[in-house]
């Protein structure tokens, strides 16, 4: 995999096929075609998936399903996953899935792999069986994969058809220091939970700068943060849709999952102290506000954090309020590279 070199920041969209209340997975999916199609015209770069389970308000479970609906409906736009959970899957399936959409859609599909389940113990177990208590060993299972995606493993009794032979991008996803030493070990791309798991996310991308070692894949790091944004013509309307993600959330910290929420004029009756302090916390990397907030606090992250690329996700109730979030963040991104590219001629 070549990832091209720019002085520009890159752009794309993390998508959990978000369930809202009133509607159905089909309406989601519905949705996400939608955004896809607009984010492609705005110039976001890739639209990945995230696989999750027993989730009510998440319908991106067959998440390899939901990659080739999408992609088969845009033109341009990569589309991959953010990520598949490989304790859920034998390599060789994960190959052949991906082999498979990489021949229907050649040149536009990633594989982002993570390593957890994606999903509550009970779960995980429903989905391994017998497998659950056997050992595993994440960066193995990817040695696994680029095994079967090589031209070399065509004398092997176990071959992936199709898969072998394809240049399918693999990357590591994370929310630890461990995901990201496995990135730098094996020279691979880097992508940060730091959406929602924002504590280990300076140390982990640091470490991986530290210790990459240049590969056949990639000569050197390349980190992408994923971050929520809510974006809005003022920072008021923006203040006010985000209360929809931020009760979501509290869903997270309580264990009472909910469909995604209207928004709410007021947060004051619906948390307390503990679920507020906790869900802000956990969305310590969100860019809410209008067109000027968001570029002033996206330009100190950038310089902070100095990441290569930024994947957004955005849980809006609206639809229109959603794509003109993301309408509104191309724009400043956009404005904020002008600038980069200027101050560099």
């Amino acid at each position: 995999m070549k990832i091209e070199e720019s002085t520009a920041i890159s752009y794309s969209v993390l998508d959990l096929a978000t369930v809202v209340q009133g509607q159905t997975p089909a309406d989601s999916f519905r949705h996400s075609l939608e955004l896809a199609k607009k984010v492609e015209q705005l110039g976001y770069t890739r639209y990945w998936f995230a696989e999750h389970h027993n989730m009510e308000s998440v319908a991106s479970s067959a998440t390899s399903v939901l990659i080739g609906y999408v992609a088969g409906g845009t033109s341009a736009i990569r589309v991959g996953s953010g990520g598949i959970m490989l304790p859920n899957h034998a390599p060789l399936v994960i190959a052949e899935q991906f082999g498979t959409l990489a021949s229907l859609y050649p040149g536009r599909i990633d594989l982002g792999l993570g390593r957890a389940p994606g999903t509550d113990q009970v779960t995980a177990m429903a989905i391994r069986g017998d497998n659950f208590k056997a050992p595993h060993n994440f960066p193995r299972d990817i040695q696994k994969l680029q095994n079967f995606f090589s031209a070399t493993n065509k004398h092997s009794s176990v071959r992936a058809i199709p898969g072998e032979g394809l240049d399918i991008p693999i990357w590591v996803l994370g929310s630890s220091t461990d995901s990201a030493m496995v990135a730098a070990a094996m020279g691979l791309p880097y992508a940060f939970a730091s959406h929602f798991a924002p504590t280990y996310f300076m140390e982990a991308i640091k470490l991986y700068r530290e210790n990459f070692q240049p590969s056949a894949h990639l000569s050197k790091p390349y980190v992408m943060s994923c971050v929520n944004v809510v974006a809005a013509d003022t920072d008021e309307e923006a203040e006010r849709l985000a209360t929809s993600v931020k009760q979501l959330f509290i869903g997270v910290v309580t264990g009472r999952r909910q469909l995604l929420p209207p928004p709410v004029e007021s947060m004051d009756e619906i948390w307390n102290a503990h679920e507020e302090q906790t869900v802000n916390h956990m969305l310590t990397y969100s860019f809410i506000g209008g067109p000027a907030t968001i570029k002033k606090r996206l330009e100190h992250f950038l310089q902070l954090t100095q990441v290569d690329e930024i994947m957004v996700t955005s849980h809006l109730f609206d639809h229109q309020a959603r794509i003109h979030s993301y309408e509104v963040f191309a724009d400043v991104i956009k404005e904020i590279n002008t600038v980069k590219t200027k101050n560099l001629v």
